[in-house]
């Protein structure tokens, strides 16, 4: 047993420093060739978008012992055949992703801090004061110091934004702070070999680059797709092994194993066409601990962006399923008619189809970590103690539903919707819709709502392991109308070959009673096919 714990591959969960990872012989998966590529695409400036924890602050670590000359941290890697001189440059590294604060004057403090890190090594001249000038000098005595021209290297750029986007006040401030501290990279380009920038939204923020005339955004080009996180093929290739070791601890097959970290950590794409692309922080935990779990939530609450989707009463069973244009994409956060660019940037929808006649991209929930903790933050965000207050129906209802009661399930949803002391959105039909849709979500019962048919579309088909449960819900109305919809418009039929056992539930819900009042089931027993 020691042996195998002995031999057990050491996984890099959070850890972002490249030389970390290379000499305490972490697992690695190979990216360095889309590194050679970047960095000798051009002398240029670039930006890459990408959400929280999805491996940008490696890139840029990665990036940095690039130029740097480490040859001896890729050893063994594709960019050793790729490179052959592995020349030296001075690197100025700026880390703003501790740049957070919503005081003026603490923004300016913090930035004195990362800059004062780096002057360290290149030295200061006192008599530049401002932010901007003072990276101005470093860049200009770098470049003196080693004859070489300077790379550099901005993780989290809008780290001190963010902070900020919900004030109106305070976000043109910051910007200007942000868009002074910046302005050398273009007034000192002849000193400069590569510039690379790091955030998660794009938006009107990334105007304050706007002198940076030479900066590509790379953040959709289908040839950087890839540049972080970890595609199918990487999966079940570099990090075979793992998913070997992984079965072994589940007790299922590797088919059963990619099936599971598929539904749980894949379906993003970053462009279109993309690549499948899992989440890395979550698939590498995944494989630490021998468990399919939640592991990017855990690392932080999307409070701005929960904020957003109450402030404008957003169904989020829609999100399944919805529409932004591309112009939509550069909206300044604080005029966004929609959260859904914001959303896609954050990393809780991503691209499921592009149109190039409208410019329109569909979005969608990548996986269901994502749309379990949206969920879960939702309902928190109402109220702090109510997933704790309703665990008891939760599994009740989860029992229930697996087991077949529908009829005891439903009666436990009358009463947990008539005393919930809060609402997420309206009391509306809209609302009640948007609180059916969570309480499944927050079991992790795969449901589908607006699920389309040749005849229509159906409210809710929820899928249990022996069960299909197609639902019709009425608001205002009766069950006996829900009903005779579902066989009015047979949309049971796309189900009848399924092999599980299919449940038709008509149900309606009181708008002054804030529940549902009255359901009808009907159950059919459905053969193999």
């Amino acid at each position: 047993m020691d042996n195998a714990q002995e031999q057990r591959r050491r996984y890099p969960v959070g850890i972002q420093t490249f030389s970390k990872i290379r000499q305490g012989n972490y697992v690695y998966v190979d990216k360095t060739a889309l590194v050679y590529r970047l960095a000798n695409e051009s002398d240029g400036a670039f930006f890459l978008s990408r959400p929280r924890r999805f491996g940008k602050s490696l890139l840029v670590s990665t990036l940095q012992a690039y130029f740097e000359g480490r040859r001896d941290l890729f050893s063994g890697l594709k960019i050793e055949k790729l490179e052959s001189t592995w020349e030296r440059y001075p690197v100025i590294r700026l880390d703003l992703s501790t740049v957070k604060t919503r005081d003026p004057e603490i923004l300016l403090d913090l930035l004195d801090a990362a800059l004062s890190f780096e002057e360290a090594q290149w030295g200061r001249d006192n008599s530049m004061k401002t932010p901007g000038s003072r990276l101005m000098g470093l860049i200009r005595r770098a470049c003196a110091q080693t004859g070489k021209p300077v790379v550099v290297l901005v993780d989290e750029y809008d780290a001190p934004l963010l902070n900020v986007v919900d004030d109106p006040q305070r976000l043109p401030v910051f910007q200007d702070v942000m868009r002074e501290f910046f302005a050398p990279l273009k007034a000192c380009d002849e000193y400069l070999r590569f510039v690379f920038i790091t955030g998660i939204t794009k938006f009107a923020q990334l105007s304050i680059f706007s002198e940076l005339n030479n900066l590509t955004n790379i953040s959709m080009q289908p040839e950087y797709a890839a540049i972080c996180g970890i595609t199918e093929e990487e999966l079940v290739t570099q990090l075979s092994q793992d998913v070997d070791e992984l079965s072994g601890m589940l007790g299922i097959d590797r088919a059963g194993t990619l099936g599971a970290l598929k539904r749980q950590y894949d379906g993003y794409h970053f462009c279109d066409p993309s690549p499948d692309i899992y989440n890395p922080y979550s698939l590498l935990g995944a494989f630490r601990d021998s468990k399919i779990g939640d592991y990017w939530f855990a690392t932080g609450t999307p409070t701005f962006l929960v904020d957003l989707l109450k402030k404008q009463e957003w169904d989020i069973s829609t999100l399944e399923s919805c529409q932004a244009r591309e112009e939509e994409f550069d909206v300044p956060a604080q005029r966004m008619r929609t959260p859904l660019p914001m959303l896609y940037q954050g990393g809780y929808l991503t691209i499921k189809g592009y149109d190039a006649l409208t410019h329109t991209f569909t979005l969608g929930i990548p996986n269901e970590e994502v749309s379990r903790g949206l969920s879960k933050s939702l309902v928190e965000h109402a109220s702090p103690d109510a997933l704790r207050e309703h665990y008891s129906f939760l599994d009740a209802f989860s029992a229930d539903l697996r087991a077949g009661n529908i009829d005891h399930a439903l009666k436990g949803m009358r009463a947990y919707l008539a005393g919930i002391p809060y609402h997420l959105g309206s009391r509306d039909e809209r609302g009640f819709q948007t609180k059916f849709y969570l309480i499944f979500d927050l079991l992790g019962i795969q449901i589908e709502t607006e699920f389309k048919t040749a005849t229509g579309r159906i409210d809710a088909v929820v899928k249990t392991d022996g069960i299909v449960y197609v639902m019709e819900v009425k608001y205002n109305k009766t069950p006996g109308e829900a009903l005779a919809q579902i066989d009015a418009k047979d949309y049971a039929l796309p189900f009848s070959a399924d092999g599980r056992q299919l449940v038709k539930v008509g149900v309606n819900f009181s708008e002054r009673e804030q529940t549902i009042d009255g359901w009808i089931v009907e159950v059919e027993t459905v053969g193999t096919p």
